[in-house]
């Protein structure tokens, strides 16, 4: 019997949907079945499985494990394991293929599958390629099935990560107290131990690994998710605090008073740094990200060049003009200077003790402080169908054309006098996001006004914004 696969499920930068119905297991044997194919005619012959914390995600694990076997690839399951680890476990093992089953930030009864290859993860065009081949049904036949093996990589990643920045945090990094919280997800299994070989103290919030995430949804850069993070922080006295996403590859940050420093404005900071050894180096400014982060960009001598959002999208970008940094308004950071390229937040959050270390006895605020914080709402999100959503920016952009200049590279960036209001169509769920930015709060009311009547204009329900 032919297995019906969800077409939807397979959408920009990876495969997500919900677990029990869209990735059932049929469904989950004969995309593992795809993608072994997908490998095996690139010359692929093992790739390497992890996966998040999720309920769904053994099951889905197990299915296309069998479904990679039954095409002759070979499989080493790593387990329980961040994002990150799983990137990096494809430097460590000398693998070129990659599965990563993760629901990400998403609600805890969808899941989905990041597939990586030669490094990368594999998006656009390459997913369609493999959604042509799944539901096709034209899959390798090989000679004989692929052999398991399993491996526990995870201490090893910790020493590796130690090792890429213990020397260079300094002889302060001891005075450093780090509330943290790992949303319950895989954070919980790995931050500690990192914390401990760099001689940082640390506050633990929420390590135990469930499922149900039954705190907070697990996505930092919202700040109703932040709230006990902050009160910890605050409590205890604690320099900074630092929190992860679901499967650890997205970072969120509150300085030592419990206000948050969006990933817009960290990422101005790590410019900082970076500019200093390497003057002139270009700078991708993901279309999301403030005003402060072009300006200071440029303030420190970089080449600022705004870019489309997307991990797998940015990630490219940066190989294809040698970036050294990137990252995005949702929390993936991604260094290339000093470490291997992928977004991994452990990583970024050593980099931030770095520059607090160095700045010793200077409070992180203070050394924020000269990085901008103009007034902005939240990204928010408004429900649209797929094959209605692109069609809307186009519409938008048609009737703003020769009255504001745009910036196009993803959905509509408006740009005002004193401000900037986005309109983009999401990559990755059937949701159309707008997000505004002014240099006086004046200036906001007004931009968010006409942002909200252009979206509204086009039939969409009305909402209200998030600062």
């Amino acid at each position: 019997m032919s297995v019906k696969i969800p077409e939807n499920i397979f959408r920009e930068y990876d495969i997500r949907g919900v677990a029990d119905t869209d990735l059932a297991s049929p469904v989950i044997n004969e995309i593992a079945k795809g993608f072994g194919t997908w490998l095996a005619t690139r010359g692929v012959q093992k790739t390497v499985i992890g996966g998040d914390v999720r309920f769904s995600t053994a099951r889905i694990r197990e299915c296309f494990t069998d479904g990679l076997l039954e095409t002759g690839i070979d499989v080493v399951d790593i387990g329980i394991v961040t994002t990150p680890i799983l990137y990096w476990s494809l430097y460590h093992l000398n693998l070129e293929g990659g599965v990563m089953i993760t629901g990400s930030h998403n609600p805890k009864d969808m899941n989905g599958l990041k597939l990586v290859y030669e490094k990368a993860t594999i998006w656009g065009k390459e997913i369609q390629d493999l959604r042509r081949i799944v539901t096709g049904g034209d899959f390798i036949k090989p000679g004989k099935r692929g052999q398991l093996t399993r491996s526990d990589i995870g201490d090893a990643y910790v020493d590796m990560l130690t090792s890429k920045i213990k020397d260079s945090i300094g002889v302060n990094s001891d005075k450093l107290l780090v509330a943290y919280d790992c949303g319950n997800g895989t954070a919980g299994l790995y931050f500690s131990k990192f914390l401990s070989k760099l001689g940082v103290g640390g506050l633990p919030l929420f390590e135990e690994r469930d499922g149900n995430f039954p705190n907070h949804h697990p996505d930092p850069q919202k700040r109703e998710n932040l709230q006990d993070l902050i009160s910890l922080v605050k409590d205890r006295r604690a320099d900074v605090g630092i929190a992860f996403d679901g499967d650890a590859d997205r970072i969120g940050v509150v300085d030592e008073r419990g206000e948050v420093i969006w990933a817009d404005r960290l990422m101005a900071l790590y410019w900082d740094e970076i500019l200093e050894k390497h003057p002139g180096a270009d700078v991708l400014v993901e279309v999301k990200c403030s005003l402060a982060l072009y300006e200071e960009a440029e303030r420190m001598g970089g080449n600022p060049i705004f870019c489309q959002g997307g991990h797998s999208v940015l990630k490219a970008k940066m190989r294809e003009i040698g970036a050294l940094f990137g990252g995005e308004y949702s929390g993936h950071m991604f260094f290339a200077d000093e470490y291997y390229g992928f977004d991994d937040p452990f990583y970024a959050a050593a980099r931030l003790f770095r520059i607090m270390a160095r700045n010793h006895p200077k409070k992180l605020s203070e050394i924020i402080q000269h990085i901008p914080e103009y007034p902005a709402t939240q990204e928010s999100r408004i429900a649209c169908p797929d094959d209605k959503k692109f069609s809307l920016i186009e519409n938008v952009k048609k009737k703003l054309e020769g009255i504001y200049p745009l910036i196009t590279c993803d959905g509509v960036r408006i740009v005002y006098p004193d401000g900037w209001g986005i309109i983009r169509a999401s990559n990755t769920q059937p949701v159309v996001t707008t997000r505004c930015e002014g240099r006086t709060s004046e200036a906001l009311e007004r931009i968010a006004a006409d942002v909200k009547k252009r979206i509204l204009d086009e039939g969409m329900p009305d909402f209200e914004w998030e600062y």
